[in-house]
């Protein structure tokens, strides 16, 4: 590692509370990488929890990897600099496992990227008994893996809260690589990739599926019971991650509606709270830290014990959104005072918040609005989708029209909008829909913009419709899709413009599926069944 690039971590080190340094002879090294700059990758709860976990082990060291940010990339892949390890400065070749927390299908380029970088080879079969175990967990591991498939060794399907003691016993247990990977088949919850082999027909569509070395036919979704026992809490307090010197806390697991989009509504069933008693004593814990206390969870206007959390005196408490309803006016006047809220419409009509599931009318939606820029809250963010099934214009003009009415209701405050591209995700009634293409996602969103140009204090925010459909090409396909993520992370080659000689991106994001179509992530029991999903499909369409 250069100088400068030395000095930087030094200064992340240096601003850090809670770092861990162990000593790593005589113990399992694993290097956990986050696909992603340092700033994101330490506001996941997900990814300091398993650091936090695995440092409390007294056999295990545990050390963070993020993939570097633009300038940094650049000097590294000029001057073919190796990627290494935060704690130690150590190449990854040097750790035991390579374990990869991937949360975003947009970063999968990165998680080769970053193998690149560590001069080792990307594919598993390319990797011999000298090279580091590479695995992948996290949330784009529960519902389809298999656009990283080829490259994983093992991948954790389910919740690591459940796995990783048991997957940690084998693996101290083991006599090398071929008898690990045999033996932590039989650990319910995780996958070996090698181990299975796929055929496509004329059309492309999969064909067979079989598995060999005794590996189970499905994969079964692993999940904690009781969120109260969950390992997943925050290990690092640092001003440079996103949520600045700030002490997360899961509070919920799931969601309680179920929107038909929504893949965390689906596949993190059953719904877990956290009891106010362990609750209680974490958030004692964090002001110890910190007195910025971030609340984690889908919706907070259904954990049972907000009110009673947020009295809590001396905590500069955050949450991450609010639903649509009269429990939240309550909710909101005890957050006075802060900068943003968040509330999430996500369509402008009835009709449409009906195609989705989203339990909210637009009374609900006024008063919480009214609510909350009325209580000296700077910011109201408001989160849209476009290119929902059944969308018309008329649902985008009810985005412009809903939005008028709000900034009629009170002046005070700013709005600002938060448009995404719908994303059909696995195991979601909407897994079966096409994706719509981009020159009428482009004319929705000059619609919505000219539609509020003239509303002061609103301002339009959106993602960009391509980097929606790669994201798309990533959740829905298979193994195929690999070789395209293989040649973006390669040549930074823009895919969704240029096309892919190597797969009809089409068949993937822009085509109608039929229930009878096996899915790249049928091998998957996630908790749900598909019959009950195409049912629910075909009520979003009859509406």
């Amino acid at each position: 590692m250069n100088r400068r690039l030395t000095k930087k971590t030094g200064l992340l080190i240096s601003k850090e509370k809670g770092t861990i340094f162990k000593d790593p002879g005589g113990r399992v090294n694993i290097a956990l990488c986050y696909p992603n700059c340092y700033s994101v990758g330490m506001s996941s709860l997900g990814f300091q929890g398993i650091y936090g976990y695995l440092n409390s082990l007294n056999n295990i060291v545990c050390e963070r990897v993020f993939f570097p940010d633009q300038e940094d990339f650049e000097n590294l892949r000029k001057t073919r600099g190796e990627l290494l390890s935060l704690e130690s400065g150590r190449s990854l070749s040097h750790f035991d496992i390579i374990a990869f927390s991937v949360s975003f299908e947009n970063d999968y380029p990165n998680v080769l990227r970053m193998l690149k970088m560590a001069r080792i080879p990307a594919r598993s079969e390319d990797r011999k008994h000298q090279y580091p175990l590479v695995a992948m967990g996290g949330v784009c591991a529960f519902f389809n893996p298999e656009p990283l498939a080829d490259f994983m060794d093992i991948i954790f399907v389910g919740e690591a809260d459940e796995m990783l003691g048991e997957f940690l016993s084998v693996f101290s247990a083991s006599g090398g690589r071929e008898a690990l990977l045999e033996a932590v088949t039989r650990i319910a919850g995780i996958y070996v990739p090698g181990f299975y082999n796929v055929g496509y027909d004329d059309a492309g569509c999969i064909s067979v599926r079989s598995s060999s070395h005794n590996a189970p036919e499905v994969i079964r979704k692993r999940a904690i019971s009781d969120l109260s026992k969950s390992i997943v809490k925050t290990s690092i307090i640092t001003p440079e991650a996103e949520f600045s010197d700030m002490y997360l806390i899961e509070v919920m697991r799931g969601c309680p509606w179920t929107c038909r989009f929504c893949v965390a509504g689906h596949i993190y069933r059953p719904v877990r709270k956290k009891g106010i008693a362990e609750l209680s004593e974490e958030v004692r814990d964090a002001v110890m830290q910190t007195h910025r206390v971030g609340l984690i969870g889908p919706s907070l206007s259904d954990y049972p014990h907000a009110e009673e959390v947020l009295r809590m005196e001396g905590v500069d408490f955050s949450i991450t959104s609010l639903r649509a309803s009269a429990k939240s006016a309550v909710l909101v006047q005890l957050m006075k005072g802060h900068k943003s809220i968040s509330i999430a419409p996500e369509a402008g009509t009835q009709r449409l918040r009906d195609v989705i599931n989203k339990k909210i009318s637009d009374n609900d939606i006024f008063e919480t609005a009214r609510t909350i820029l009325e209580s000296d809250v700077n910011i109201l963010r408001l989160y849209f989708m476009i290119g929902l099934p059944t969308e018309t214009m008329d649902d985008i003009d009810g985005i412009v029209s809903l939005v008028s009415a709000i900034r009629r209701n009170t002046r005070k405050g700013y709005i600002r909008l938060s448009v995404s591209t719908f994303v059909p995700k696995p195991f979601t009634p909407f897994q079966w829909h096409p994706m719509e293409p981009l020159k009428s996602l482009k004319e929705k969103l000059r619609r919505i913009k000219k539609g509020l140009i003239h509303e002061k204090g609103v301002r339009v925010l959106h993602d960009m419709p391509k980097d929606a459909h790669l994201q798309g090409l990533f959740a829905l396909g298979d193994r195929r899709v690999g070789k395209v993520i293989e040649q973006i992370a390669t040549e930074d080659f823009d895919v969704i413009k240029k096309g892919s000689a190597d797969i009809d991106i089409a068949h993937y994001i822009f085509r109608q599926k039929d229930f009878s179509e096996p899915l790249a992530w049928d091998f998957i029991d996630a908790g749900v069944a598909m019959k009950y999903l195409w049912e629910e499909y075909q009520k979003a369409l009859a509406v």
